[in-house]
């Protein structure tokens, strides 16, 4: 196996082995504390520009498969293990994990000291790092990583969005009641499955779509979807949201509900370490009840910014106090900072989704139309 170095920003480095890509990558590093769903979060668009550490000691015992994925390849700039699983055993994997890293040319280390590496994030902040199975100069390492773009100020939204719009198939058997609009930010399939199974034709369009272009379709709903970066770099959408309020219901999850929170006026700020797995613990204000969540983000909408006035916070984290959720009072606006579609982790709040069917539902019996 070829010798392999992890270089973080602040000058700390782990040895470990490297699979068969090679050569060096950077992005930010944050750790995810899912025991499974290792598929998803490669493919989860949300994590383009970051290198990934995985918090469970033994990664890929059940494979992958062509069903598991969330969106068209994988999108991460690195794969931190403590150990790949070398024999694999699940009924539905058509292959090791190890080979789609490999054939998607994915510099993965593994051998490394995950805890030690986990628990420096958790005490410095999530922060640039470097994998490089070539060059294991430290001095050259440190120029190379001081160099890599910083998360914060960064789209990367445009470098995941979908170039051309698109109508998602849904299940042939699913009865067409609303037709909805979803800016992709880098938007996970699971979503677009659950809007699907609950009657939406949903309409998939680029990031930098106007607002006029969205209403041309004359849609039921807009729904703005989760994706990389910093909200308040993604200005173009920020300004589209703005000229839709008071037109038509409005649900956004993660980088939606970020950027809706901005479109409101509020403020986002940058997490330390970011809220990366399926295990988060989150209390829904609105009936009292509390989910188990998963998440992955690394910015947060600041709950003093937007206290006052027609917005209210809907969702909060136990771990943390910080904003989950958040709804307008006179327009139809709701978005949740968690994943409430999982994949990766429980189910315990895809009944949020309820909410922006009910919106539609209100609007098109007012007969209120964009």
């Amino acid at each position: 196996m070829k010798k392999a170095i992890l270089f973080l920003e602040d000058g700390r480095y782990f040895y470990g082995q490297a699979l068969s890509a090679t050569g060096d990558t950077s992005g930010e590093v944050v750790f995810n504390t899912s025991m499974t769903g290792y598929q998803e979060i490669l493919t989860d668009p949300s994590y383009a520009g970051q290198i990934v550490a995985m918090t469970y000691p033994l990664i890929g015992n059940y494979g992958v498969n062509e069903e598991d994925v969330e969106s068209n390849k994988i999108h991460l700039k690195g794969f931190v293990v403590k150990e790949f699983c070398r024999r694999h055993s699940n009924f539905r994997a058509t292959k090791s994990l190890i080979d789609y890293l490999d054939e998607n040319k994915i510099i993965a280390i593994e051998g490394i000291d995950t805890r030690a590496l986990t628990r420096h994030i958790r005490e410095k902040g999530a922060m640039k790092a470097l994998i490089s199975t070539e060059d294991l100069d430290l001095k050259s390492l440190q120029g190379k990583v001081n160099k890599a773009p910083s998360m914060e100020g960064s789209d990367w939204v445009e470098k995941v969005s979908v170039q051309e719009k698109y109508v998602w198939k849904g299940e042939e058997r699913t009865e067409i009641k609303y037709k909805v609009a979803a800016i992709d930010c880098g938007i996970k399939f699971n979503i677009l499955r659950i809007l699907s199974r609950l009657g939406c034709e949903v309409h998939v369009f680029p990031a930098k779509t106007s607002a006029k272009e969205l209403l041309a379709i004359k849609p039921d709903g807009l729904f703005v979807s989760n994706g990389p970066g910093d909200p308040a770099a993604v200005t173009y959408v920020i300004e589209t949201l703005k000229q839709l309020f008071g037109k038509i219901p409005i649900f956004g999850i993660c980088l939606g509900h970020q950027m809706l929170g901005l479109a409101l006026g509020g403020k986002t700020f940058k997490l330390k370490f970011g809220h990366h797995g399926a295990n988060h613990p989150v209390k829904h204000l609105m009936d009292g009840r509390i989910g188990i969540t998963s998440q992955n983000h690394g910015f947060c909408v600041d709950i003093d910014s937007i206290k006052e006035g027609d917005i209210e916070i809907v969702d909060i984290n136990l771990n943390d106090n910080t904003a989950e959720g958040l709804r307008h009072k006179k327009y139809p606006i709701i978005s949740f900072q968690h994943h409430p579609e999982a994949a990766p982790g429980p189910h315990d709040v895809q009944y949020l989704f309820k909410y922006f069917i009910e919106m539609i539902e209100e609007s098109k019996k007012a007969g209120k139309h964009a």
